[in-house]
């Protein structure tokens, strides 16, 4: 049975498909760009653009998986193409911010939403993996932290659970090879509910120095995020921290629920990825 992993360059969608190679399972990669895939030896690549439904009868032939990165332009055209080449199974990383009152609205949840209702209403048997934040956001402080300035931050002490990729890469292996969470939908999350603060922390100590951490204004943050993301993102995210900043964060599912599996801590995920914190 071969699985077809898309957004195949991403952290997530490399370690998932490592895994299934080495378990000697039949995978192919797909990606807008596949020429500049890096995948092991043997697994074959394919041309995947969701703004382009031409490319997606080649890359889905043959294919019985599908461990999909969510993005709702073409999704409905890409969910009609799954299910005339026989598809039988999706395995989504969607995203917690779903489960939000107002994710319809909301820019950050819409995004997932929008491919959960397509893959839905489908024939498909769909497994929706819905991780919290993920403990590599935290590469948009490598560039301060490099140049040993101080981490700016509206909401310093913002309470959240974050999961280590390789952990939800585990968790998708399961999905995609065994039948405990085969068409459920889980929300994913790290061991702990750790403030901005105490990550901050846990970077310090990986990279042996201290990190200050600068408190701001909401505006200032506002002003500074939209130089690298919309504004409307922007405000959604500011709310949602905002929003944290009353209590502990809620651990979820993690691989020590679904797996049986010690859940990797987020100063794990620090100390593997100290050198990109520091600095030159």
């Amino acid at each position: 049975m071969t699985t077809l992993i898309t957004g195949a360059r991403g952290k997530v969608g490399r370690a998932v498909l490592g895994r299934l190679h080495s378990a000697r399972h039949a995978v192919r990669a797909a990606s807008a760009r596949p020429a500049g895939l890096d995948v092991p030896p043997g697994v074959e690549t394919f041309e995947l653009a969701l703004d382009r439904p031409e490319t997606f009868a080649a890359a889905l032939g043959g294919v019985r998986q599908v461990f999909l990165y969510p993005e709702p332009s073409g999704i409905r055209e890409l969910v009609k193409a799954a299910e005339a080449a026989g598809v039988e199974h999706v395995v989504l990383l969607s995203s917690s911010s779903v489960l939000g009152p107002d994710a319809e609205a909301d820019p950050l949840a819409s995004h997932s939403l929008k491919v959960e209702r397509a893959l839905a209403s489908s024939s498909l048997t769909c497994t929706f993996l819905r991780p919290d934040a993920f403990a590599s956001n935290s590469f948009a402080w490598a560039h301060p932290i490099g140049r040993s300035m101080p981490v700016q931050l509206a909401y310093p002490d913002a309470q959240i659970a974050p999961i280590h990729p390789e952990d939800i890469a585990d968790i998708a292996f399961e999905a995609l090879t065994g039948d405990s969470l085969r068409g459920r939908s889980v929300t994913l999350t790290g061991p702990e509910s750790l403030t901005f603060r105490a990550q901050l922390a846990a970077l310090s100590a990986a990279i042996g120095r201290e990190i200050p951490v600068e408190h701001i204004s909401r505006e200032a943050a506002e002003q500074q995020m939209s130089a690298f993301m919309p504004a409307s993102m922007v405000g959604s995210l500011l709310d949602l921290w905002a929003a944290a900043s009353h209590g502990p964060a809620t651990v979820a599912d993690t691989t020590e629920t679904l797996l049986g599996l010690p859940a990797r801590s987020y100063a794990r995920w620090a100390a593997e990825n100290a050198p990109a914190f520091a600095g030159h």
